[in-house]
C-alpha cells in the first residue's frame, strides 16, 4: 500500500507536469528570437504560421528556401537618427520632383478625384506622398521582403514586431494580393508604391482599379487610393488644413514620426497645389 504522503506527491508533481505542457509548446511554437540556427528558428515559425491560420501552399510560397540576409542586419544595426534640417531635407527632396508631380496630378487627375470624394484626402498630398516615397513607383526597392522580415525577426533587436510583419506577408501571399517572388521592396520589409508594411497593406490595402487584386506594386490607383484610406484611417479630417499646426498634420505625422518628414509632406503637397 502507498502512503497518502507519497501518493499527495505524486499527484502534485503529476498535476504541475499537465500544467506546464501547454506552456512548453507554446515556447516551442514561438519560435524565440535568435536560438539556435536561422533554420531551425525558421522550421519553428513556419509551424507557427499555420497554428495562426495561414495555409501551407502560402508558407511554402513565401519560406522554402529563405535564408539569412546579414546585408539587412548590417543596415538595421547601422541605423543613424534623422538629422537634417527641414530646409536641407525638403530642398533635397522637392524641387527634383516638382515637374514630375505636377504631371501625375494631371495625368492621374480623374482618379485622384474620386479618390478624394472617397476619402477625403487631396490629391496634391497623395502625390506627394508617392514621390517622396519612391519617386512615384521608380525605386520600391529590391530587396526580398520575406527575406528581410524573417532575417529582423529571427534577430532579437526587434523580433515581436518583425514576426507580426512576417505573418502579415504571408497573408498577403494567401489572399492572392501578390505572389512570393514579386515582393520585393525596402531592407526592412516595405512595400509597394508608397512603401507599405506588411500590416498596413492588409488593413489599408484596396483595389480601386477593380480586377480584384489590391496590388501596390504595379496598379498606380490601388496605390494612390491605399495610401489615401491610411491616411483616413487615422484620422484625416475632410476639408482641412494640412500644414504644421493644423488639424491633418498630425494624421501626416501618423505617416512618417520624422516631423521634418510631415512637413516635407505638408510643403511638397501645398507646391503642388500651386503649380499650373
Amino acid at each position: 500500500m502507498i502512503p497518502k504522503t507519497f501518493r499527495r506527491l505524486c499527484e502534485a508533481l503529476a498535476l504541475a507536469s499537465a500544467l506546464m505542457l501547454p506552456a512548453t509548446f507554446a515556447l516551442a511554437a514561438s519560435a524565440p528570437c535568435g536560438t539556435g540556427s536561422f533554420d531551425s528558428w525558421l522550421s519553428a515559425f513556419k509551424t507557427e504560421a499555420a497554428s495562426k491560420g495561414i495555409s501551407q501552399n502560402a508558407i511554402n510560397a513565401g519560406l522554402s528556401g529563405v535564408t539569412l540576409d546579414q546585408s539587412v542586419l548590417t543596415r538595421d544595426h547601422s541605423q543613424k537618427v534623422f538629422s537634417q534640417s527641414f530646409e536641407e531635407f525638403s530642398g533635397r527632396m522637392v524641387p527634383p520632383r516638382m515637374t514630375r508631380g505636377s504631371n501625375a496630378l494631371k495625368q492621374y487627375g480623374s482618379v485622384l478625384g474620386r479618390i478624394e470624394t472617397a476619402y477625403g484626402v487631396p490629391g496634391e498630398v497623395i502625390v506627394a506622398i508617392w514621390g517622396l516615397e519612391t519617386d512615384f513607383g521608380v525605386n520600391n526597392g529590391k530587396f526580398q521582403t520575406v527575406r528581410s522580415l524573417a532575417t529582423l525577426a529571427y534577430d532579437c533587436r526587434r523580433a515581436d514586431e518583425f514576426r507580426n510583419e512576417l505573418l502579415e506577408a504571408l497573408r498577403i501571399i494567401d489572399r492572392g494580393d501578390l505572389q512570393a517572388s514579386e515582393m520585393r521592396g525596402a531592407w526592412a520589409g516595405e512595400l509597394g508604391q508608397t512603401q507599405f508594411m506588411p500590416s498596413s497593406w492588409m488593413k489599408y490595402a484596396v483595389d480601386f482599379d477593380g480586377n480584384g487584386r489590391r496590388d501596390l506594386l504595379h496598379s498606380a490607383p490601388d496605390v494612390l487610393a491605399s495610401t489615401a484610406n491610411y491616411l483616413a484611417g487615422y484620422g484625416w479630417q475632410r476639408g482641412k488644413d494640412y500644414q504644421p499646426g493644423a488639424p491633418n498634420f498630425a494624421v501626416l505625422q501618423q505617416w512618417n514620426k520624422s516631423e521634418v518628414y510631415a512637413k516635407t509632406i505638408a510643403y511638397f503637397a501645398s507646391q503642388l497645389a500651386k503649380a499650373p
